[in-house]
């Protein structure tokens, strides 16, 4: 799948996100990548930032927080487009969680491993 398609699909499921929600998030870019760090190399996605629960009075002037989704290892592990799809959202949302102080352990229980 080339990079603009898969873009389109990180794009189609930012767009997925519930308004009320979408618009809670704060300071934050979603980019994304062909490849994760090296010693991570089948991570599919990451959430660089300080999330909405952590941010007191003095967080202000700061970079923005960084969503990353990766396209080369979430290609990897799909065997159709529909996985791609699927596997996109999954990750998008997981990274959102994360921007809004869900722990990995939450979102496992929710079904976003």
């Amino acid at each position: 799948m080339a990079a603009e398609e898969f873009e389109q699909l990180v794009g189609q499921a930012l767009d997925q996100i519930p308004p009320q929600l979408a618009n809670l998030i704060e300071n934050c870019v979603v980019l994304v990548e062909d490849d994760p760090p090296p010693e991570e190399p089948d991570l599919l996605g990451l959430y660089d930032g300080v999330p909405l629960t952590e941010r007191g009075t003095g967080y202000a002037g700061v970079l923005p927080d960084r969503i990353f989704v990766f396209r080369n290892p979430t290609l990897a592990i799909c065997s159709t487009v529909d996985d791609v799809v699927d596997e996109v959202h999954i990750t998008v949302v997981h990274e959102i969680a994360h921007h809004f102080g869900i722990d990995d352990e939450r979102l496992h229980e929710l079904g976003y491993a």
